[in-house]
């Protein structure tokens, strides 16, 4: 009796611990997500023009893709339960305070701060899955279903904060990230595991400034193409200054006895196709949102709890693809479900474009294919690439790992979204995320 209760028992407490650490991951890309939507009446309440609203949108992801590499550096030297212990004690202090601040100073400071708190976490708790799930075949199976976190995080964001900010407020939509922050600080100890803290690795202060200052700059200054022309200083000043900071960064860590980033990690052709693919695929996924959004509550009219309700589907299709990539991946692999979720999603897209900005055609048969289609691909895109992604990586570089498959999540909704809005019309920006995905799909198919 007593050697069967054993591993039921493990079993549970390895479920309560994927539970807890997959709600966190969640709520960070909600959190991410769940200012787009009331931004309008933030605007308005605060009084603010084209560029402030721009800012406080990226604010969160600024911070949050700049420091996620030096969050992995500290979660491998300190151990995984350390950092998200840390991480996530600042997330809930900017997630209390963001609510109750008078302008947009304290508004601004709360989102940077949150996201500061989110680059720790990211890759803390992939560090502590890894030790959750310490076998290869457990920890592959984990991350298939850990790949569909993110995307069912913005679906969430997206539909939760319309509701929430149209019957109660704005300022209500932190709560949810602020619950699940104390809900996770009060069950870590008794229900995560801690990893090895690596105290012989340096930190590499150089390489994670040049890094962090770099992204952060680069980032801003494709952001701001929406509100500038690209021959403006404003673009073109933090725009260079951060590129020149990352091809710095990059020779830096060619030549660093202990690198932040070694450069052979991204150089793998399987990973770094599979990072792309987590790129896009997010990319897509907040164009989608963004674009859909705006046209059905300027073109059509529509309210934000309508517009709320016609990405249900999308939130259901997403849902379902995902709880089937983990048996599908189990059955025909990895790079085959990131190819075929790549091509799913690239159908939806193409389909959006074609019909999604049309105000005349019905939501029946004008959008509601594409928002089937794209998140069921895109669920599956992630849950294979995050397998991909993370195959064969050493213990000792799990913070890393994390670190880069969230930098991946987050470029594509802020640095791949910003350049191609820029293509011209909605429709144009949606076929040419299709096309992307597309390429990606066909490499991920070929490579062995």
């Amino acid at each position: 009796m007593t050697t069967t209760a054993a591993p039921r028992v493990a079993t549970m407490q390895h479920r309560c611990a994927f539970v807890l650490l997959g709600s966190v991951q969640i709520t960070l890309i909600f959190t991410l997500a769940a200012i787009a939507v009331p931004l309008p009446r933030i605007g308005r309440e605060f009084g603010l023009e084209r560029a402030d609203l721009i800012l406080l949108s990226a604010a969160y992801g600024l911070t949050f893709a700049g420091l996620l590499l030096f969050g992995g550096r500290l979660t491998d030297r300190y151990g995984g339960q350390r950092a998200l212990t840390a991480g996530l004690v600042l997330f809930a202090a900017a997630s209390a305070a963001a609510p109750l601040a008078p302008g947009i100073g304290a508004l601004l400071a709360a989102r940077f701060a949150q996201g500061a708190g989110a680059a720790l976490v990211a890759p803390a708790a992939m560090a502590v899955l890894r030790a959750v799930f310490p076998s290869p075949t457990a920890y592959g199976r984990a991350m298939a279903t850990w790949g569909g976190l993110s995307v069912l995080g913005a679906t969430a964001g997206n539909l939760l904060s319309g509701v929430i900010s149209a019957l109660l407020s704005w300022r209500w939509t932190f709560a949810v990230p602020l619950v699940v922050a104390v809900a996770a600080l009060a069950l870590t100890p008794r229900l995560l595991p801690d990893t090895a803290p690596n105290r012989g690795r340096a930190l590499d202060l150089p390489g994670a400034l040049l890094a962090t200052v770099g992204i952060t700059l680069a980032s801003y200054g494709l952001v701001v193409t929406d509100a500038q022309p690209w021959s403006s200083a404003g673009v073109l000043v933090p725009l260079l200054g951060g590129t020149a900071l990352l091809a710095a960064f990059w020779y830096a860590e060619r030549r660093a006895r202990d690198p932040l980033l070694p450069p052979r990690f991204l150089l793998d052709r399987r990973r770094a196709l599979a990072l792309a693919a987590i790129a896009l695929s997010a990319c897509g996924t907040a164009m989608t949102f963004v674009v859909l959004s705006l046209h059905l509550q300027q073109a059509r009219d529509w309210s934000q709890l309508q517009t709320s309700a016609a990405f249900v589907p999308f939130a259901v299709a997403l849902i379902a693809s995902g709880r089937a990539a983990g048996r599908l991946i189990g059955r025909y692999g990895a790079r085959t479900v990131t190819a075929a979720g790549l091509g799913t999603g690239t159908a939806g897209l193409a389909l959006l474009a074609l019909t999604g900005t049309e105000a005349h055609i019905a939501y029946g048969y004008g959008l509601l294919p594409g928002l089937v289609l794209l998140p069921a691909g895109t669920a599956a895109s992630f849950a294979g690439a995050a397998v991909l992604a993370t195959e064969d990586v050493p213990q000792q570089q799990t913070g890393l790992a994390g670190g880069v498959l969230n930098t991946a999540m987050e470029f594509g909704p802020t640095v791949l979204f910003a350049v191609l809005l820029t293509l011209g019309s909605d429709a144009s920006s949606l076929a040419a995320t299709g096309a992307a995905l597309a390429v990606v799909a066909l490499l991920n198919h070929r490579t062995k």
